[in-house]
């Protein structure tokens, strides 16, 4: 597989199931960044208009998962150890817009941090700024649902 057929593979395997639920998009990938996006409806916000909290939590989580996916073998899966968040303000507009890229690569463990912009009349305004740590596992040490 060359380097762009993962890519493309990899941008197609980060929208499924609860992601695509939710609108994400990826804008860009390369290796060790994404960049993601969700045109915001009704259904992701909260009770005071604002981008709900989960929302944000997962574009960070999710986006940076696939900056680290780019960075490991084909027959690796990324998972999430931890990761700590800031919400630096309260998200609203027309889409949330996120970049998520390794800092720290590594074979088994990978250090990444992801930034959450909320977009309103073509004006950014960082919402949130996440670090998050990630395990490249071999997908055969995957368990299966």
């Amino acid at each position: 597989m060359t380097d762009n057929e993962r890519l493309g593979f990899i941008k197609k395997d980060a929208v499924q199931g609860f992601t695509r639920f939710c609108g994400l998009e990826v804008v860009s990938i390369e290796p060790g960044v994404c960049v993601t996006r969700v045109k915001l409806v009704d259904h992701h916000l909260q009770q005071d208009g604002f981008v709900h909290a989960g929302l944000i939590a997962m574009m960070a989580d999710h986006t940076s998962g696939y900056s680290a996916f780019t960075l490991v073998p084909p027959d690796r899966r990324i998972l999430t150890i931890e990761y700590k968040i800031n919400f630096l303000k309260p998200a609203f507009g027309d889409y949330l817009e996120c970049q998520g890229k390794v800092i720290k690569p590594g074979k088994h463990t990978l250090v990444c941090e992801s930034e959450v912009f909320s977009v309103r009349d073509g004006k950014k305004e960082l919402a949130a700024k996440a670090m998050l740590t990630m395990a490249a596992v071999p997908e055969d040490k995957v368990p299966k649902p």
